[in-house]
């Protein structure tokens, strides 16, 4: 009997410790909230951009001129799991690294966009929670994607893109420039290039239903990217992003940059004015 009370007390302590977690996280009103917060301290405006089957929430300056090129940041996957094997009810970022680094572009013209049920009440609105577990790559995610980049092409007047993607939007970057003949640049960081190999590697479910970029790394190769990594980055090591990158054998212009003690999160942001001039080279 004792095994068996020492069980359900380890089980206890578990469930108070998952319940302690999540009654301690913002709600997605107030990550969204804070969001906007950030934004309109640099004069950024937010847009819900109605894109198919799903509502993209963008961010751009609200003073911003119309040019020929735009550069669009693409967020990770945000708060998309509680704890190993518990989703989160609403994928909306408690960090939104990728909006940060588009705050921190030194230059030229930009725009942020979310993925599909981060900032819009993912429980109120209806948004499936496959697209923010498995279902994270559908194609039906990277056709909203492209529709939602077409708004913001003519919004701005832009008429081509360089896509920068952080974490899972690495690969909604990368799926998104296979599609399309005006990204002139892809620009990752810390990103999941190989979704297969990044479940194998942490020997966790397979995203059943998503897209992968390696296998569209054809229509890849003429794309010129830029991959950043952190040595210290457990979440995508940097072995999986020169994996991913060693595909492109030839005169594919693939860069793998790795940075010495960055890991998932740090220090990109603090950083980032000066790795952007990296990859205008």
């Amino acid at each position: 009997m004792t095994g068996k009370t020492n069980t359900i007390r380890a089980c206890c302590i578990m469930m108070i410790a998952l319940l302690a977690a999540c009654a301690s996280l913002p709600s997605p009103e107030q990550r969204r909230s804070a969001t906007d917060a950030l934004a309109r301290e640099q004069g950024w405006q937010a847009q819900a951009i109605a894109a198919g089957p799903f509502t993209l929430m963008s961010y751009a300056p609200s003073q911003q001129q119309r040019a020929a090129h735009l550069t669009v940041y693409i967020e990770g996957d945000g708060l998309a799991w509680i704890s190993g094997d518990l989703p989160s009810r609403d994928p909306t970022p408690q960090q939104p690294l990728a909006l940060r680094l588009a705050l921190a572009q030194p230059t030229g013209n930009v725009a942020y966009l979310g993925r599909p049920c981060q900032y819009i009440d993912a429980e109120a609105s209806g948004c499936a929670q496959r697209y923010w577990t498995e279902q994270r790559f559908a194609p039906e995610v990277i056709a909203s994607t492209g529709l939602a980049l077409d708004r913001l092409k003519q919004t701005y007047g832009a008429h081509d893109l360089t896509l920068v993607g952080y974490s899972g939007g690495a690969a909604v970057a990368l799926l998104s420039a296979a599609r399309r003949q005006d990204i002139t640049q892809v620009i990752t960081v810390a990103g999941n290039l190989d979704h297969r190999a990044w479940t194998a590697y942490h020997r966790i479910r397979a995203l059943d239903g998503s897209l992968d970029p390696v296998d569209v790394v054809d229509a890849l190769r003429k794309v010129p990217q830029v991959h950043f990594a952190g040595d210290r980055d457990r979440v995508i090591p940097p072995a999986l992003i020169k994996a991913f990158a060693s595909r492109f054998a030839g005169p594919a212009q693939v860069r793998v940059i790795e940075q010495a003690g960055f890991d998932h999160q740090c220090c990109w942001v603090q950083t980032w004015p000066s790795l952007w001039k990296r990859t205008q080279r």
